[in-house]
C-alpha cells in the first residue's frame, strides 16, 4: 500500500479532477476503488453507515484489497440492528472499523442545548453528531470514499465517481454513484452479503433512531428520514459553492 503523503499533494490534485471525473465514468466500482487505494494509500478511507449500498461497497473493496481503512460516524443514536451489523462486518471481513464520535455525549448535548434537539432543530443536531465529527475525521485524510447514488436525492444527482469536495477540501470518491437500487440488491443476493435487518421491515434508508421511521406504501425510499421536515440530507453530501483551493 502506498504510504500517506502530505495533504498539500491531495489539494494539488484538484486541477486534475475534471479530467479524472470524465475518465472514471466508464470505470467499474472495483476499478475506482483500485485507483483510490493505489493513489492515496493510507490517506483514503471508506465512510459507511452500513446501508445496503455501504455493504456492497465494503464487499467490493475487500475483493480489491485485503486491508483498507473504513470509518463510521457513531452518533450514539444508532439502531441496535446497525450496531449488530457493524460487529458482523468486522468479523466477516477481518477489519477494524474506526468509530468517530461527536465531541458532546448525548447527556452533554441535552445539558447544553436542551432535550430532544433532533425534534426542535434537526439541522443543528446533525451538525453536532455527524457533520462536525466527519470534518474532524476528514482532516486526517486526502480522500474519502462514499456509497452514495445519484438517484437517492436531488443533492446527489450531479455527483461524479471522482470529484473535489469543496465542503471538506479533499477528493471525494463515489464508486456506486451510477448504480440503481435494483443493482445493489442483486449484488447482495448474488454474494450473500449481510445487511441491516431493518431493511426487511420497510426501512430502505437508516439513520438515527430519533429521525428514522419505516416507509409507508407508496412513499419515496427516503420518506422515513426526518419525517415531517423538508430536510432530506444530514449535511454530509450537500454541495457547496466552489472556492479557491487552499494550499
Amino acid at each position: 500500500m502506498k504510504e500517506a503523503f502530505d495533504r498539500k499533494e491531495a489539494v494539488s490534485m484538484r486541477e486534475n479532477i475534471p479530467s479524472l471525473r470524465i475518465a472514471a465514468e466508464d470505470w467499474s466500482p472495483a476499478h475506482v476503488l483500485q485507483w483510490a487505494f493505489q493513489t492515496f494509500g493510507d490517506s483514503v478511507a471508506l465512510s459507511s453507515a452500513f446501508g445496503a449500498e455501504g455493504m456492497v461497497l465494503i464487499d467490493i473493496a475487500s475483493r480489491v484489497q485485503e486491508s483498507f481503512r473504513i470509518f463510521t460516524l457513531d452518533t450514539e443514536f444508532l439502531f441496535p440492528e446497525t450496531y449488530n451489523l457493524i460487529d458482523q462486518v468486522e468479523q466477516r471481513y477481518g477489519i477494524t472499523i474506526e468509530r468517530v464520535f461527536p465531541l458532546l455525549s448525548p447527556e452533554e448535548q441535552e445539558h447544553a442545548l436542551g432535550p430532544a434537539l433532533w425534534r426542535r432543530d434537526p439541522d443543528q443536531c446533525c451538525n453536532i453528531r455527524k457533520v462536525e465529527p466527519l470534518r474532524r475525521k476528514l482532516g486526517e485524510l486526502q480522500a474519502w470514499i462514499t456509497s452514495i447514488r445519484r438517484d437517492q436525492t436531488a443533492a446527489r444527482a450531479g455527483a461524479g465517481k471522482i470529484e473535489w469536495d469543496d465542503k471538506f477540501g479533499l477528493v471525494k470518491i463515489n464508486p456506486l454513484v451510477d448504480w440503481s437500487s435494483k443493482e445493489v440488491w442483486q449484488y447482495i443476493r448474488e454474494h450473500d452479503i449481510p445487511y441491516n435487518a431493518l431493511h426487511d421491515r420497510s426501512y430502505p434508508s437508516i439513520g438515527c433512531t430519533h429521525c428514522t421511521r419505516a416507509v409507508r406504501p407508496g412513499e419515496s425510499p427516503r420518506a422515513g428520514r426526518w419525517a415531517g421536515y423538508s430536510k432530506t440530507e444530514c449535511g454530509l453530501h450537500v454541495i457547496e459553492p466552489a472556492t479557491e483551493a487552499q494550499g
